[in-house]
């Protein structure tokens, strides 16, 4: 997970070598890029309880329907996304409230990264297939291969073909594109797929019914840091994008995925379990994991506490962006343990099929970040720290919601 997320850090670490304006975009642009990875996460999400159950179960057949119709619809997505990103690029930079030169790279970076977009949608829908069925060392594989084209590509087309902002978008889509077409191959060997697979069939409507509510998650996740962006963050100035960017894509950009990566272990665990009729064998993996999940959320909070100056230097000499993206570091230390806790109930829930919880828990607490944020930070002059705290204190009520969820146990019951 750490290597999948891995091409946020890469694009922030070279745009410094650009201008604030080209950081300040890229980091604006996670957020519409985590609204269009909802698009395709609701494929993702969707087929991997699938997938693991029939795995679990030994229903090879069934495997195999449902990757090959989250696959067919990966590429109704795709179309979608092209259209969307290329043609309201220019809006979709107006409605996060850039102006000037920020604005006009946010748009050639969209565009750039809408138009060779598939690479992007298929990668989760592979990913998601082999972890379901227990293996995970591959798709690390690919996505070490991936990080290593995309970080020779990157300052290449960035740097000695001039190409700037544009060069890092179409950098990482091409990385992208050789490893997970080299994935899809390997799985349909794995699993025995074949293009007559590959369709819109029964199956995509179980697995856009699972999904949904985890896309949708999502979409209110990054349109929330959307919102924030247009009526906070943007108003800051310059300086407080360009941190926030640091602090989510190069920071947390390592942080979370670790988190994430050991939930998706639980998830595939969970899946095939109760798959299996092992209802037990789930409920002892998900108390295993607590305790590395723990440990891990600690060392982040210390790294971020007394690591976060030295951390956000790598990515920035700008003394302003520094010392914002350095604050951020240390408030979102307060939350990190919360973070790892949160993720790990996030996997349980979805590995069992549970994703409704998911939903429940997460929309409302992060819908409530915009007018939490603008109050502390504008209302009261907070600045910039009014929206880190926002982040913290609505991330506390979240985990809590989601471990009541987990500790109860009805996920152990549900058919998804």
């Amino acid at each position: 997970m750490v290597l999948t997320t891995g091409y946020r850090i890469v694009d922030q670490f070279f745009m410094q070598f650009v201008s604030v304006p080209a950081q300040a975009a890229v980091g604006s642009s996670v957020f519409v890029a985590i609204v269009f990875h909802a698009a395709f996460e609701i494929l993702a999400a969707g087929a991997g309880p699938l997938v693991a159950r029939a795995t679990g179960a030994g229903d090879e057949d069934q495997r195999r329907a449902v990757v090959g119709s989250a696959l067919g619809g990966a590429v109704v997505v795709t179309a979608g996304l092209m259209v969307v990103g290329s043609i309201g690029a220019e809006a979709i930079a107006g409605s996060v409230g850039l102006n000037g030169a920020t604005r006009e790279a946010f748009c050639d970076y969209l565009t750039v990264l809408s138009l060779t977009i598939f690479p992007l949608v298929l990668t989760p829908v592979v990913d998601q297939s082999f972890l379901s069925i227990g293996q995970a060392r591959l798709p690390m594989v690919l996505h070490a291969a991936s990080l290593i084209l995309n970080a020779i590509l990157t300052p290449l087309f960035v740097l000695n073909l001039e190409g700037g902002i544009m060069g890092a978008a179409l950098a990482s889509n091409l990385s992208r594109a050789v490893t997970t077409g080299t994935g899809l191959v390997l799985l349909s060997r794995e699993i025995g797929l074949g293009p007559a697979h590959v369709r819109l069939r029964h199956p995509l409507g179980r697995v856009l019914r699972i999904g949904a509510p985890m896309a949708a998650s999502t979409a209110m996740y990054a349109l929330v840091y959307w919102a924030l962006l247009r009526w906070t963050v943007s108003p800051l100035g310059p300086h407080v994008n360009a941190a926030l960017g640091i602090g989510f894509s190069a920071l947390e950009g390592v942080t979370w995925p670790v988190f994430h990566g050991t939930a998706i272990a639980v998830a595939s665990l969970v899946g095939r379990y109760l798959g299996a009729g092992r209802p037990d064998l789930a409920l002892g993996a998900v108390k295993l994991a607590f305790y590395p999940v723990t440990g891990l959320g600690l060392v982040a909070s210390a790294g971020f506490y007394f690591l976060g100056a030295e951390l956000a230097g790598l990515f920035t000499d700008d003394p302003a962006v520094l010392a914002e993206a350095t604050r951020y570091a240390v408030i979102l230390s307060a939350s990190q343990l919360f973070v790892a806790w949160e993720s790990l109930s996030e996997g349980v829930l979805a590995g069992a099929g549970d994703t409704a919880s998911v939903f429940r828990w997460s929309t409302p607490f992060n819908v409530l970040r915009i007018p939490l944020a603008w109050a502390l930070a504008i209302h009261l002059g907070a600045g910039a720290a009014g929206v880190w705290w926002a982040i913290n204190l609505t991330t506390y009520a979240k985990v809590l919601g989601k471990g009541l969820a987990v500790i109860r146990g009805r996920w152990l019951e549900i058919t998804p």
